[in-house]
């Protein structure tokens, strides 16, 4: 999320109406609904997660244990089993 002055961006008589509710404060405008990004796509982080999973189950399915995939990726042995078992 970008921090954008209101100045820079708003006519003044916008700003004036604004001012009227909260002056010098800040204010979160939320996105359009349909501009809106699922959550990590911005960062790519929810896609190293994908990767990441399909590689346990990939392991699990070679015969790794639970046991093993918790040490391995430093994850709690509930979590790898919400991994592996998640169709």
């Amino acid at each position: 999320m970008d921090y954008k002055n209101g100045i820079d961006i708003f006519p003044k008589e916008l700003i004036a109406q604004i001012q009227k509710y909260i002056s010098g404060g800040l204010v979160y405008i939320p996105q359009i609904e349909d501009n809106r990004k699922e959550w990590g796509e911005l960062s790519g982080y929810r896609a190293e997660l994908k990767i990441r999973n399909d590689n346990i189950k990939e392991k699990f399915l070679k015969g790794y244990t639970i046991e093993e995939l918790s040490l391995e990726y430093c994850l709690a042995i509930e979590t790898i089993k919400k991994i592996v078992y998640r169709k």
